[in-house]
């Protein structure tokens, strides 16, 4: 068969996510508890030190200077939107006004503001200003300035230290809208700061306008003189230059204003033959289409009017000779005649042709000659303007050397008119929106939230403190720590109670006592496989821990069971049974280890509760060790076992001491007694350490002393349900 161990299954993300709430829950209760606890724990420390706190701030509270604070609410606003829009001065919104904004906030609370509030109030020689705020000084005397105790200088920088200490703002971040404060422990005092705050800093603002365009005048006033004078230079070298290269210009056509330039005069001579010579060539060129036109097809011929009549007649009389020759031939007297009238018209026609082709011919030499006669002045034109463009190389560079001059000029005249006039404008974009009143209460102290302070205080105080102490405590404060630091097995819990009730209470069987030791009892009896150990041997780390009456308790309650038990007084040094039990303190276990007495029956006592047989210590030996670390204790362990079921020794503390160890040897198991809230770890790591080294058989632990509201919050649950112990003893 296959022994493997089965795989867990793997979770799933809803499972994964449930249990991690559960753990995150888990640890949020876990810091709950632990809080309660130290609350349950240190109530009384937490508790003084907040009613302290509280006291403290009562106090403090009605001993303070009652102080007045007086405020006023500013608008401050982007820029002045003036009445003349000068370029800096336009009102625009962009990323930069919170840096606009900040800086005001700055000048708002800057050294020159409060010395000019300081001198406006004349606070630098106001002795009472001086005492409302504590500061001590031989400068006045019965309220009057002492001469030479201190200078103006001295007194204005206190006053002013004074000042900047008790002046605040408050400002939206998206809010053009600040409020100033001043408080002080007259509420007077405070309204005059405070109206002398919002009118200096308004004032101020208009000085620093006006001073910034008094610097920009003065700057644009020895710019502009110098621009004159380069103006003048300049000009007078364009001048010189000029009429010494004979360079004429014309201004600039009265038709185009945006036109400032200057116009060389043999540009408009050339310009104007240029185009004559165009049209000089234009009209030889169409005298020449003419000329060369067959003069009977020639404009001039067929627009001739004498020309055209004629040619009407020989029109006709050729017309009439055709029909003529239709019947006569042409040697017909008539017919020569019409021939005759025919010549003559053609000569008339050609002789008035070549007049007309003789006036064509003289206006085309005509045309010709004035074309030639322009082109000869052009070409001359042409090769003086180049020549004036040689020589106006320089003076182009003279004429920008003044254009620029110029410009200059002007602009800055026309930006020194505007500064001007924005400078006498007094326009302020700080106003006062909410003027200071007298403060009707005071602002401070205030009690409530003195006292709110104080609680929190004290009890952050409280709690550390308590915590503090958690930490230097290294008692057992919880059951849980015993297996958690000092690796013990817990046997029981017993709770605590008065002094010596612990043996009243284990006469109830139904008290919590008694049930605790049960359970004490009932833990022994699974530390070996035979149950209950036979040989016990109770002790702890020093005295008073409650080992004694843990003995006592641990064999009450194995008595209880039927078994015959005896209780062994261990503690030779300080023996304490016969004590509790109100017997006598005879003969006993110092007898026997001494060898002085053989008898045991002698040596045990009857006197117990329940049956209980008791040993006490006996008499005190010079050496407890010496006794125990011979062989007569396991002769003794070895006789009483064969007449009790089990033995109890109440051994001496583990601390200081050989006893115990030597003790713990000898027995079938150790109960170590811790008293709670009492017993260091440390100290009871160091004892269980001397028990180990000895071979001693640790059964377990029982915490005694235990108080349920000192320990961890919850614990304390199994103690407070249980029998009614009064009620119980009186119906016994």
């Amino acid at each position: 068969m296959n022994n493997m161990p089965l795989a867990r299954p793997a979770m799933l993300p809803d499972q994964r996510a449930d249990f991690a709430t559960a753990q995150h829950a888990d640890g949020i209760r876990s810091i709950i508890t632990e809080a309660l606890s130290l609350f349950a724990r240190r109530w009384r420390i937490i508790g003084g030190i907040l009613i302290g706190s509280l006291i403290l701030g009562l106090v403090v509270t009605l001993l303070l200077t009652p102080q007045y604070r007086a405020s006023a609410t500013l608008e401050i606003q982007r820029e002045n939107a003036g009445l003349v829009n000068v370029r800096e001065n336009d009102p625009r919104l962009s990323m930069v006004d919170q840096e606009f904004y900040e800086t005001q906030y700055g000048l708002l609370l800057s050294r020159s503001l409060s010395e000019r509030i300081v001198a406006d109030l004349k606070l630098q020689d106001n002795a009472q200003f001086f005492d409302l705020f504590g500061f001590s000084n031989d400068w006045f005397e019965g309220g009057r300035l002492l001469p030479r105790a201190s200078t103006r200088e001295e007194r204005l920088r206190e006053a002013t230290e004074i000042l900047m200490d008790h002046m605040s703002l408050d400002h939206g971040r998206l809010s053009r809208l600040v409020e100033i404060r001043f408080i002080s422990p007259d509420a007077q005092l405070s309204k005059r700061v405070v109206d002398s705050w919002a009118k200096n800093f308004a004032s101020s603002t208009l000085e620093r306008k006006f001073d910034a365009t008094a610097d920009a005048r003065k700057f644009l006033d020895n710019r502009l003189a110098q621009l004159r004078a380069r103006i003048d230079e300049s000009e007078r070298k364009l001048v010189d230059y000029a009429s010494r290269e004979s360079i004429i210009n014309l201004p600039a056509q009265a038709g185009d204003p945006g036109d400032t330039s200057e116009r060389p005069f043999v540009a408009d001579d050339l310009a104007r033959l240029n185009r004559a010579l165009g049209l000089a060539t234009a009209d030889r060129v169409k005298a020449e289409s003419r000329l060369r036109t067959p003069g009977g097809q020639s404009a001039e011929a067929l627009s001739n009017e004498a020309i055209g009549n004629m040619r009407q007649q020989r029109a006709a009389l050729a017309a009439e000779y055709a029909k003529m020759m239709t019947q006569f031939e042409p040697d017909y007297p008539p017919a020569r005649s019409l021939q005759n009238q025919i010549r003559q018209m053609d000569r008339a026609i050609g002789g008035e042709e070549t007049r007309i082709k003789g006036a064509l011919q003289e206006a085309y030499e005509s045309s010709r000659t004035r074309e030639a006669a322009l082109q000869t002045r052009v070409n001359q034109l042409k090769s003086g303007l180049l020549d004036l463009r040689r020589r106006s190389i320089q003076y182009n560079i003279y004429q920008r050397d003044a254009d620029t001059n110029r410009q200059l000029y002007e602009a800055l005249l026309q930006r020194y008119k505007e500064i001007g006039v924005a400078g006498g404008i007094g326009v302020n974009n700080i106003s006062v929106v909410d003027a200071a009143k007298v403060p009707d209460e005071p602002a401070s102290p205030k009690l409530l939230l003195n006292l709110a302070i104080a609680f929190v205080l004290g009890l952050a105080l409280g709690v550390g403190l308590a915590w503090a102490l958690e930490q230097i405590d290294q008692g057992v404060a919880d059951p849980s720590e015993i297996e958690a630091d000092l690796r013990l097995p817990l046997l029981g819990t017993i709770p605590k109670t008065a002094d010596g009730a612990t043996i009243d209470a284990l006469e109830d069987r139904k008290s919590e006592v008694s049930e605790a030791y049960v359970t004490v009892q009932t833990s022994l009896a699974f530390s070996t496989d035979h149950g209950v150990p036979r040989t016990i041997a109770v002790t702890s780390t020093r005295p008073s821990e409650g080992k004694s009456t843990t003995a006592f308790a641990l064999a009450v309650t194995l008595a209880r069971t039927n078994r015959r038990v005896l209780l062994i007084d261990a503690d030779m040094r300080s023996p304490s049974v016969h004590h509790t039990l109100g017997i006598e303190n005879g003969p006993g276990l110092s007898n026997y280890l001494a060898g002085n007495s053989e008898n045991l029956p002698e040596l045990i006592h009857s006197s117990g509760p329940d049956g209980l047989m008791i040993m006490t210590a006996g008499q005190l030996p010079p050496s407890a060790p010496e006794l125990l670390a011979g062989t007569r204790l396991e002769q003794l362990i070895e006789g009483l076992l064969t007449k009790f079921g089990n033995l109890v020794f109440g051994a001496p503390p583990v601390m200081g001491l050989a006893d115990a160890p030597l003790l713990a040897s000898s027995v079938e198991g150790v109960v170590y007694v811790i008293e709670a809230h009492s017993t260091q770890k440390s100290m009871a790591t160091v004892a269980l350490r001397r028990l180990g080294a000895a071979n001693a058989h640790i059964s377990g632990a029982v915490l005694t002393k235990f108080d349920p509201k000192r320990a961890h919050y919850g614990y304390g649950y199994g103690y407070g349900y249980g029998y009614d112990y009064g009620n119980s003893k009186q119906a016994g």
